[in-house]
């Protein structure tokens, strides 16, 4: 008994160390509660993951000295008119993020597969300065093989290319490929590697973002990552097809865009790049401001983002998200929203096609009191959609890499583009309406008719959301 009371003091000393830990961290009160009665039911082990897995934040200082050398290599915005700003949204995604928004972009929407690598393979081939590319996950396959072989060969043409991929992510990744583009001149990091040797490591912490910024000039970005199910060519093979959605740039936004990259590379690898000189404003751009978020952020921008853009929507809501696990503040807004007379209608994967099952049973447990409220919910029936898109009355749109989960809310690097311009919202909607119209509306009457088991399961799985 002597032996075994060190053991269980210390087991009691780590459970109170990460009990106070969860009490001090900004969480929220439900995932606060989850972490706690974790470790209080699962002793030791429940404190190990929570400090190994649930870091709600990095830290800010160095965060900050890492944003301010990044902008300080640069030549720094050019200035111009700011844009029109009657909801506050691009003020709060400038002081939440201290990007500028800018006007003078150039948009083009990228919603088919094979359409969106075209224009980056297009847009590699072509690059003649550098190549700046972060992605979650690149695969194995055909699509990722000619990713990487169109870096590798634009680096021995004496490019200069910088290749970030999330250790997790891109956990397959051709080992061959990324030896090859290191020989020819090119740079490739992992960003956050899971190795507790390792200065900074993480396993909750992951980059979700994926950007591609070629000569400074040219940028895209969006939800699509690098594999065949996203090319199209899973479907062409007999695998799996992700509905999708990128877009391309140009204009001043790229500049903000590069800063984003230039952060992550300097996070992962203590370099500083300098930065792009930013573009002149084209005539009759869009304006754009460029959210980006993760938990080096005390406030998440996309969480504040979208609950500012639902709250001051008047005429419609049509969101478009895989993983629907919202935070309590963006259930309320949605069904706020919905109660004083907006259309809103979410668009979400059917279960069939949904790739992570665990996140499709919590999502679930979300239906009733936003059919309730009258919020229009449909199951996209074709294939698994992966698009994450917003559309907000007549001229406001969202494109990005982030969900509408708690995941994106605080544990994920994520960014997107949020655009006020008639044309490129009236594109996102029409592409919303061809989607909805291969998709299952859900009814109240069938989502309360579901059967108890199943009903628990959507329960049980609600549970996990601070998770997924």
């Amino acid at each position: 008994m002597s032996e075994i009371l060190p053991i269980v003091i210390a087991g009691l000393a780590l459970d109170a160390y990460a009990i106070g830990r969860a009490l001090l961290r900004h969480h929220g009160v439900s995932t606060t509660l989850f972490w706690i009665l974790a470790i209080v039911f699962v002793p030791f082990v429940g404190a190990l993951f929570y400090l190994t897995a649930a870091s709600p934040y990095l830290p800010r200082r160095k965060a900050t000295r890492r944003r301010k050398a990044i902008r300080g290599a640069g030549l720094g915005p050019q200035g111009g008119e700011p844009p029109p700003d009657p909801t506050g949204l691009f003020a709060l995604c400038a002081r939440l993020t201290e990007l500028t928004p800018t006007t003078g972009n150039h948009l083009k929407f990228l919603g088919e597969g094979q359409q969106a690598f075209a224009a980056l393979e297009a847009g590699l081939a072509a690059a003649q300065a550098s190549i700046w590319a972060e992605y979650y996950i690149i695969k194995n396959d055909e699509t990722g093989g000619r990713f990487l072989d169109l870096l590798i060969a634009r680096a021995r043409a004496g490019v200069q290319v910088y290749l970030l991929f999330d250790a997790v992510g891109s956990l397959g990744l051709d080992g061959r490929r990324l030896k090859a583009l290191r020989a020819a001149g090119g740079h490739a990091e992992a960003f956050l590697p899971v190795n507790p040797l390792r200065r900074r490591w993480s396993v909750h912490l992951r980059n979700h973002r994926k950007v591609v910024v070629i000569d400074g000039q040219l940028a895209l970005t969006g939800g699509m990552n690098v594999g065949d199910e996203y090319s199209g060519r899973g479907r062409r093979h007999g695998g799996p097809h992700f509905r999708d959605a990128f877009v391309q740039v140009e204009g001043p936004a790229v500049y903000d865009l590069a800063q984003v990259f230039a952060e992550d590379w300097a996070y992962a690898t203590d370099q500083v790049l300098p930065l792009p000189e930013q573009a002149e404003p084209l005539p009759g751009g869009s304006t754009l401001a460029v959210v980006a978020s993760g938990p080096d952020q005390r406030q998440n921008a996309h969480a504040l983002a979208w609950f500012t853009a639902i709250s001051t929507a008047r005429q419609r809501i049509w969101l478009t998200s895989p993983y629907f696990v919202p935070d309590q503040p963006t259930s309320r807004a949605l069904i706020a929203a919905a109660l004083r007379g907006v259309d809103v209608r979410v668009l979400l994967p059917s279960m069939p096609h949904m790739d992570v099952k665990l996140v499709g049973w919590a999502s679930r447990g979300y239906f009733a009191p936003l059919l309730a409220a009258g919020v229009r919910v449909f199951e996209y029936g074709p294939s698994m959609l992966h698009a994450k898109t917003f559309v907000g009355d007549d001229a406001l749109g969202f494109v990005g890499s982030a969900n509408v989960d708690l995941r994106s809310m605080g544990l994920n690097f994520e960014v997107s583009t949020v655009v006020t311009d008639a044309a490129f919202v009236h594109t996102l909607a029409e592409r919303f309406l061809v989607d909805q119209g291969v998709s299952t509306e859900l009814t109240l009457a069938a989502v309360r008719a579901v059967s108890v088991p199943r009903r628990l399961l959507y329960g049980a799985a609600r549970l996990w959301s601070p998770l997924l």
